[in-house]
Parts: C-alpha cells; structure tokens; sequence
C-alpha cells in the first residue's frame, strides 16, 4: 500500500498538482461545486461529475466514465477532494480540473489522465 501511496503522490507531483495540505477543514460554498461537470479525456471518453448536499465541507458525489459509475461522500479540502483514484480540483467558478489515475492492464503501469471539466448551470 505504501508503494501505491508513493506512485499516486509522485505522478500529482509530476503534473503540478499538489499534495493535499495540512490545513484544516473549512465550510465552502455549496454553488461553487453543486450540479453537473462534464469533460472529455484526451482520448476522448467522455466523464460526470455530479456534486450534491454540500454541507460545510462535505458532500456526496457520482463520477461516470467508460463503464465505471463511483458513488462516494467526500471531504472537500483546499478546493479539492477524492472520490476513489479520481480528484476534482477546483481551478476557478464552473471550472475544475479532473485527474485519474489510470493503469495499464498489459503492464501494470501507471498514468495520470487529465481533462477539465464544466459546471452546468
């Protein structure tokens, strides 16, 4: 498990995303992530995000793409949260920046796959 820790930190730190802080957990505003966010990939597989019930920093969460559908409550914490090996980070109002981590089933390799998302209103 630490190896795989190790790996996931390494490839956000590859691509500038950073590692979650040590700062504590703070209401946010529940219009900046609420509703429906929608990208594609650079290979071109489509993704949504849907955020509900935000309260303070918590919220629920659906990710869908290619045949995986995640249901997760997430802790939202410097304008980012997890849900599985996926992170949505907030960049500005209706914009969010989506990272998964993708492995390669042929050789067990990892990579960071990354696209932006939009909220719809």
């Amino acid at each position: 498990m630490a190896d795989l820790m190790s790996i996931l930190s390494a490839n956000y730190k590859a691509v500038g995303l950073s590692v979650p802080s040590k700062t504590p957990y703070v209401a946010v505003d529940p219009t900046l992530y609420e509703g429906s966010w929608s990208g594609k990939y650079a290979n071109n597989k489509s993704f949504n995000v849907t955020v509900s019930n935000v309260d303070g920093f918590r919220a629920k969460v659906h990710y869908q793409s290619d045949g995986t559908s995640k249901y997760q409550d997430v802790l939202i914490k410097d304008s980012a949260f997890r849900i599985g090996d996926t992170k949505f980070s907030l960049v500005q109002k209706g914009t969010a920046l989506i990272a998964n981590v993708v492995t390669d089933p042929a050789t067990g390799s990892t990579y960071l796959d990354k696209a932006y998302a939009t909220q719809k209103t």
